[in-house]
């Protein structure tokens, strides 16, 4: 098979050739949209991450693709539809990285009720060693509002119940035998919202989950809590949150992902464009007021990145790379 492998590390050039030898593999350190040189012509496969976006125009230049495999579980960045027209199978990565993902929020969440970052920035930038406006808040006792109980949201339950919380869960889905076995109750968003102390997001982005937190449900959350979010940036309505916080609904906020994310890392679209996108100027410019905030967090879309889990991510589209080869696809999305 002709392989082009989009978003490539050096680390893991061997590793992929090395499981994939006989199949020619072209090799890029860049997104597939930014990528110089593509071999499209004879391209049978091309696995990309989460910055490559695939839509139409994209898959028309590979005339001859079967394949997409993205190391992600997220699917957002490719046309799904486009590619079902054109006969072309999209894989994911399903499973890689539910306590990696749930650990990393859990992170956010104590350096937020603990004060941990502004206690750093005091004594390493200001040498002050003083305790005051230092004073966080325990985590037992409280109530964890988790919005999303897949393999992720479920682990994030049994971090929260090891710390003693409280735990609700809102979900399309509900798993009754795992919500006695585990010691938490499912809610509605709505009373989810209004009964947490601290809510983390934890869905799959969508057509349904686009904005989920939002201008008018934010109003409903607990007057003093935290949000978290480390799923997709466009769940949580970037301007509900800024209004959340201006009107100290939220004392604080941890954020792996910012909607307009991409906008944001690359403002010279904003500035070369000659009629900007008012609704992505809007959104960009209120994820700069959340990354100055001074309860805010916001850290570059890390929570997945561990060496175990970008193990696991590579380890597994290699694995659908060489199902499909077999005829015998695994971990397809979109049929």
């Amino acid at each position: 098979m002709n392989i082009q492998y989009f978003s490539s590390e050096p680390w893991e050039i061997e590793r992929v050739k090395t499981r994939l030898e006989g199949h020619h593999i072209q090799f890029f350190p860049t997104s597939l949209n930014a990528a110089k040189g593509v071999e499209s012509a004879q391209t049978e496969v091309i696995s990309i991450f989460i910055d490559s976006k695939i839509g139409e125009a994209e898959m028309a230049t590979f005339p001859n693709l079967h394949l997409i495999s993205t190391r992600s579980t997220g699917f957002d960045h490719i046309d799904l539809a486009a590619a079902k027209r054109r006969g072309i199978t999209v894989c994911n990565v399903p499973f890689y990285g539910e306590n990696t993902v749930a650990e990393f929020a859990f992170a956010l969440l104590l350096a937020l009720s603990r004060k941990i970052v502004d206690a750093d920035e005091s004594v390493r930038e200001r040498g002050m060693f003083a305790q005051s406006g230092l004073r966080g808040f325990d985590l037992r006792g409280k109530t964890i509002g988790i919005i999303g109980v897949g393999h992720i949201g479920l682990h994030l339950v049994r971090m929260a119940k090891g710390f003693e919380m409280n735990v609700l869960a809102y979900d399309v889905k509900q798993d009754a035998e795992k919500a006695r076995e585990l010691g938490f109750v499912y809610v509605s968003l709505e009373e989810a919202l209004a009964q947490s102390d601290v809510v983390s997001i934890h869905v799959p982005y969508n057509a349904h989950t686009h904005h989920l937190i939002n201008r008018a449900n934010i109003t409903r959350m607990k007057k003093g809590s935290v949000l978290i979010n480390t799923a997709r940036g466009a769940v949580l309505e970037t301007e509900a949150l800024v209004f959340g916080l201006q009107q100290n609904i939220l004392a604080g906020a941890g954020l792996d992902v910012l909607e307009e994310e991409g906008e944001l890392a690359e403002e010279e679209i904003l500035l070369s464009s000659p009629h900007p996108n008012e609704a992505m100027l809007r959104t960009t410019l209120a994820n700069h007021y959340l990354i100055k905030h001074p309860r805010v967090i916001v850290t570059p879309h890390i929570a997945f990145n561990t060496d175990e889990a970008v193990e696991r991510i590579v380890d597994t589209n290699t694995d659908n790379l060489l199902a499909f080869f077999s005829n015998s696809p695994i971990h397809v999305v979109g049929n």
